[in-house]
């Protein structure tokens, strides 16, 4: 009785599980490890399932990742832009140059001034380029005294 009870929902599942993926270009993958074997040859006979017995992302670029044996965790992709890369962005929140670790007077292609709202290097970069957030009062008396607004990039 009780087999019959799970043969039912298990049918159940899989008629839902179809229904649900008749229109999805993305097919199921069944780790075989934690399943049983009347579960494995339904799974089987599904036409829409694929057991792997190999790693279906061994095969990822890994040209990206870094071979740090400190690090528990490797990059190995990145989709989209980032905000403090690609777009413009103060100096201090720069990626790309990351400002505890790098000299201050080194910036991007997409640092400005803080201080000035300017592309860097500014006239005065060489005391602007230690600005971080805590310089706000300078910032706002910068702003007063220049009404031009900020460029666009």
């Amino acid at each position: 009785m009780k087999g019959a009870k799970k043969q039912r929902r298990l049918n159940s599942k899989s008629n839902r599980m179809q229904k649900e993926e008749d229109n999805e270009p993305l097919r199921p993958i069944l780790c075989v490890k934690n399943i049983n074997k009347l579960d494995l040859k339904r799974f089987d006979a599904m036409d829409k399932c694929y057991l792997l017995d190999f790693d279906p992302f061994h095969s990822l670029n890994q040209t990206l990742s870094h071979s740090d044996s400190d690090s528990d965790v490797s990059l190995v992709a990145e989709k989209g832009q980032v905000a403090c890369r690609d777009y413009p962005h103060a100096r201090y929140l720069c990626l790309k140059s990351p400002f505890p670790t790098t000299p201050h007077q080194t910036y991007c292609e997409m640092c400005y001034c803080y201080v000035c709202d300017a592309i860097a290097p500014c006239d005065h970069w060489t005391s602007h380029c230690h600005a971080d957030q805590l310089w706000k009062r300078e910032r706002r008396s910068n702003s007063n005294n220049n009404h031009t607004p900020p460029p666009f990039l």
